[in-house]
């Protein structure tokens, strides 16, 4: 039949035109793998490390997998503290052997939950880390196997409540001593409705980016959301095992949804935004203090319930296309000087053999990173990486980083809208401007922050320039 309709064409002179190949659609899916550290292990993010006693709640790795036709891209948030650069390879091999999308294009952060076993080791891994890994990339392998159409929207909700700036200025020398024996300007955490407050140090950032997928239907696949509040805490014991808020969040949003029970599974992600020196606190104001876990579901609940207002109003687009960037430049770490390294020595030297573990030593436990931070390299790669989702990018710095550079990468992002991931592919530590190193206080402590005082402009310019060259 198709050769004689050929030939009626030809006899009759009608030009015979090539139809162009249809674009292949964008599609998305989207996965969980539960993580949950077995008890036992030490639960890290304070100065002491209690062992896992109970499970609160299950901890998990969220994944999203896009699609494109030419570019694939997989987003995974996992309920930890940080995630070890050493543990984000392993699970990057996994994915590509398993899979086929390679390291680059694929994204892996952590919440900041303090309530969660360390996977932040660094190579050979230790049984927790191989599992998260394995675990990762399971999750990426399940969620493209429920790829199908999709379309994208991206809206924002503003939160101004719940975020409050922990670095404070004093008045000139109300600040305790620091370890190191000198007094900063800055105190992290000071007390509630003190005399002694002039105002906070930085800004804070209100606003919570969301990037939606859904089926033509309408059928909710997954959500993305970034949010720059630092944990909320309040567990009933120091022993238990939660994704804090972070987690009640993705639960409640999917209720609202009515997509808490639907097959293929909804996926919400709560990432880290830019938190380091953010969080519930209202440090003007007492506040009466709450039951276990009832702070974490009260932010967890009002949050996803301004997303899903925000929601009912999106706009969803199609024939989305994907790219991404990838880049590991070599960034100067913070160098002890002379003095400091002598201190630390002094300082050791004088702790007793049978000190108590329990009784946690500031001094000491300072003095033992600046030794362990004078035997590193003096240069470190430091892992950056640009998603372009369609219109929205997605920068990530593998630092807890203060909330001013995340508003200057939204700000300045060649792509808009932007947003900054912390606490992707590795913990380098604290990520504070230059200008709050003179003023001190516990995120610019030798120790704390890792890397040297310029490394937030060097490493936001490498991000501004990788993004600029994926931009459509």
């Amino acid at each position: 039949m198709k050769h004689g309709l050929l030939v009626v064409a030809c006899l009759l002179g009608v030009p015979l035109v090539a139809a162009e190949p249809s674009k292949p659609p964008f599609r998305a899916g989207a996965a969980t793998s539960n993580i949950t550290p077995p008890l036992g292990g030490p639960i890290i993010g304070n100065f002491t490390t209690p062992p896992a006693t109970s499970v609160h709640d299950e901890l998990h790795a969220r994944c999203i997998v896009l699609d494109d036709g030419k570019v694939r891209l997989a987003l995974v948030v996992c309920d930890l503290l940080g995630i070890g650069y050493d543990v984000s390879t392993e699970a990057r091999k996994l994915i590509e052997t398993n899979t086929g999308i390679p390291p680059a294009q694929v994204l892996i952060s952590a919440v900041h939950t303090h309530s969660a076993c360390s996977a932040m080791n660094a190579a050979p891994l230790d049984e927790y880390s191989r599992f998260v890994a394995r675990r990762i990339a399971d999750s990426v392998q399940t969620a493209l196997s429920t790829l199908r159409p999709a379309q994208l929207a991206f809206v924002t909700a503003d939160a101004p409540e719940h975020v409050n700036n922990r670095r404070w200025l004093m008045k000139p020398g109300t600040a305790p001593r620091n370890p190191f024996g000198t007094i900063d300007q800055v105190k992290m955490n000071p007390a509630v409705a003190s005399p002694d407050l002039v105002e906070p140090a930085g800004p804070t950032d209100p606003t919570i980016s969301v990037m939606a997928l859904r089926e033509p239907d309408g059928h909710p696949i997954a959500v993305f959301s970034t949010y720059s509040l630092h944990y909320v805490g309040g567990v009933k014991s120091g022993g238990d095992v939660s994704a804090d808020y972070y987690g009640m969040y993705c639960d409640k949003l999917a209720r609202l949804l009515g997509a808490d029970d639907q097959d293929p599974p909804f996926v919400a992600a709560m990432a880290n935004g830019t938190s380091a020196d953010i969080n519930s606190i209202d440090f003007r104001n007492a506040r009466p203090s709450l039951p276990p876990y009832a702070k974490m579901r009260l932010i967890a609940d009002d949050v996803a319930g301004k997303v899903h207002a925000a929601l009912a109003k999106a706009e969803y687009r199609d024939g989305v296309t994907l790219a991404a960037r990838y880049r590991e430049p070599m960034i100067a770490r913070r160098q002890p000087t002379a003095e400091q390294l002598a201190w630390a020595r002094e300082t050791l030297d004088k702790q007793p053999a049978d000190a108590d573990p329990a009784k946690v030593d500031l001094s000491v436990v300072y003095a033992r990173r600046t030794l362990s931070l004078a035997e590193t390299p003096e240069k470190l790669p430091v892992p950056l990486q640009i998603l372009r989702i369609g219109p929205v990018c997605i920068g990530t710095m593998p630092t807890e980083v203060f909330c001013e550079i995340g508003l200057d990468f939204r700000q300045r992002c060649p792509i808009q809208p932007a947003q900054l991931v912390s606490l992707a592919h590795g913990y380098m530590g604290y990520l504070p401007t230059p200008r709050h190193f003179p003023l001190g206080g516990y995120e610019t402590w030798l120790g704390t922050s890792r890397l040297e005082p310029d490394a937030s402009i060097k490493m936001l310019d490498a991000l501004l320039e990788m993004a600029a060259e994926v931009k459509e």
